[in-house]
């Protein structure tokens, strides 16, 4: 990829090719795309704000991929009313107060039009404060967390808040017969989404027969394994971002089945839990090796450009572009930001799933719209399942 760093951003390659040039190599590289006529005009910028270095590097970089692949197509097909789309990227290095600085870089130096980002739910929280005041759409990556979010009217996520997360999962363990469930998470994204499962068991019919906890760094977590084969439950929630417990429970040879949030459905993670990783359940949203048909130009698109397949961090990534890029061509690139922002209060047709904007946590995934997945030898085969409250 073709990169140059211009004032520590690193710019996509609308900022270096020619618009003529970029959009016939591009409608060349695209599957299904038409040729449009040359771009030209001031381009449209918009931030991309992403953790693609630091302990979120492992869904910041594909959500880069996603942006950058996005960008392609748009201008493939004719940019934004015949100008180009142009992405500034910036990484906030998983940091809150990284992120604060670059988020003010974004839209007071380059003076883009909305924000793709963050990656992360602290990050998110920092900077939605801003461009809040300012009304600038900002694209999260993450669900809705703590209660000042239900205020930023301009802050949309891409991803299920934790209770959805939550009830994912659980819809799972009562429908496939368990009742008696154990559950190990990590302090960071495990703990917030165990804080809003711990009081759902009830209404799933689930006992907690044992909860336990590890931190973020650990490197192994074989008594907490170990403590749960003795509780002898029907079957284990994970929820983590680490291979590392998923590896230590087949160690201490646990044989109930393991259910897992999307947050380690990765091709990346499933190669470092190596065999661990079979028979794993995942409530996610794309199985690339067998693309819903609304999922197919996505995949095939990313294929033919990073020569693997894709997961749902790309994918909301490109959703997010996509999203933005139709609601400027609608309302003009001079439209003001409030009247964007007013704009992306709808809803929406993803890759990743159906999203309804408007809706009281800005995102509006519903629980039927998770995809469920099992590993077989490395790869996600697509489970006949879809949850129901």
């Amino acid at each position: 990829m073709i990169r140059r760093k211009q004032r520590g951003v690193a710019t996509t390659p609308t900022a270096i090719l020619p618009a003529a040039l970029l959009g016939c190599a591009l409608v060349a590289a695209m599957p299904h795309v038409a040729a449009q006529p040359a771009l030209s005009g001031e381009p449209i910028r918009v931030g991309a704000l992403l953790s693609t270095t630091g302990g979120l590097a492992s869904v910041g970089i594909p959500e880069r991929e996603g942006v950058l692949l996005a960008q392609k197509m748009v201008n493939a097909r004719g940019g934004i009313n015949g100008r180009p789309l142009e992405v500034v990227l910036e990484d906030d290095g998983s940091s809150p107060d990284s992120a604060v600085a670059k988020v003010n870089a974004l839209i007071h130096t380059h003076k883009v039009r909305a924000i793709v980002g963050p990656s992360g739910i602290a990050q998110t929280v920092a900077v939605g404060g801003i461009t809040q005041a300012q009304k600038l759409p900002l694209m999260a990556f993450s669900g809705i967390g703590p209660a000042v979010e239900r205020e930023r009217t301009c802050v949309f996520h891409l991803t299920p808040s934790q209770e959805l997360n939550a009830r994912a999962v659980l819809s799972y363990a009562r429908d496939t017969g368990a009742k008696q469930v154990g559950v190990l998470h990590d302090s960071g994204y495990g703990q917030v989404i165990w804080n809003a499962m711990k009081n759902l068991g009830p209404e799933y019919g689930v006992n907690f027969v044992l909860v336990e906890k590890f931190e973020i760094a650990a490197t192994d977590v074989t008594t907490q394994a170990a403590k749960l084969r003795a509780a002898s439950p029907d079957a284990i929630i994970v929820v983590s971002t680490s291979a590392i417990p998923f590896r230590n429970i087949r160690q201490v040879k646990i044989a109930a089945p393991i259910i897992a949030v999307h947050g380690t459905a990765s091709y990346e993670l499933v190669k470092a839990m190596g065999e661990a990783a079979d028979n794993v359940v995942h409530s996610e949203f794309l199985v690339a090796e067998d693309p819903l048909p609304a999922q197919k130009e996505f995949v095939d698109a990313y294929k033919k450009e990073y020569g693997k397949l894709p997961k749902h961090f790309s994918a909301a990534a490109w959703d997010a572009v996509m999203a933005l890029s139709e609601s400027i061509k609608a309302n003009g690139a001079d439209a003001s930001n409030e009247k964007l922002c007013t704009a992306m209060r709808r809803t929406y047709a993803g890759v990743t799933t159906r999203y309804d904007f408007a809706a009281p946590d800005m995102g509006g995934i519903a629980l039927a719209g998770f995809t469920y997945s099992k590993l077989v030898k490395g790869q996600f085969t697509r489970l006949d399942y879809k949850a129901a409250k």
